[in-house]
């Protein structure tokens, strides 16, 4: 999926040509306290190689963001990562100073979780937020991401796609038994109707 779109975002696949984009939201100090500090062009040019290559790989990973008008927003996606030495899939996302608070955050991180775990059934993702970023720990908290435990400075939250597999099975075979309930009370009702408009007819 190298396109998607929510309600008021625009996705595409990461390019070569996302690079300036990119390099002004890195260079943002506010934006990149809690992505490991600002990134100088050269780091960003690298990153872009590697996330890039994560798509080459795997067949997922960022997309740069864009408001409906065409304005660059952000970046985010689902790409691999260690932690403490097992391989995870993570939910990132970054958005440039104007979008915050607009709810922005929410709404990607949504569709982000179900490409990973419908699109691409995914066993499970993780959000990795630091303790004191409350804002992004509600982002992934919309997303249906659990706090786990805490690595390092970060909180660790989860998402796995068995539970929401039970829970849509169990929501429809719920379904179905009201329906077939319905529909006896139904046939009872038509039943009594007539036996109603028989003795009707006798008198």
């Amino acid at each position: 999926m190298e396109k998607f779109s929510t309600a008021r975002l625009t996705a595409e696949r990461l390019r070569e040509d996302h690079l300036a984009d990119l390099v002004e939201l890195h260079l943002d100090a506010e934006v990149s306290r809690y992505l490991g500090g600002v990134r100088a062009p050269e780091v960003t040019k690298t990153y872009l190689a590697t996330n890039m290559a994560h798509w080459d790989q795997h067949g997922f990973g960022l997309w740069v963001l864009r408001t409906k008008d065409g304005a660059f927003a952000g970046r985010a996606g689902i790409r691999h990562i260690l932690v403490d030495d097992i391989d995870e899939i993570e939910i990132a996302y970054a958005f440039k100073r104007e979008f915050w608070g607009r709810g922005f955050a929410s709404e990607v991180a949504i569709a982000l979780t179900d490409i990973g775990l419908s699109h691409h059934e995914l066993p499970s993702l993780i959000g990795l937020v630091y303790v004191s970023n409350g804002a992004s720990r509600r982002v992934l908290e919309k997303a249906k991401l659990v706090r786990r435990r805490v690595v390092g400075r970060q909180h660790l939250c989860r998402l796995r796609a068995e539970p929401l597999k039970e829970a849509t099975l169990w929501t429809e075979q719920f379904r179905r038994n009201w329906e077939a309930r319905f529909e006896a009370l139904d046939s009872l009702l038509d039943e009594m109707k007539s036996e109603e408009q028989s003795r009707t007819r006798r008198r």
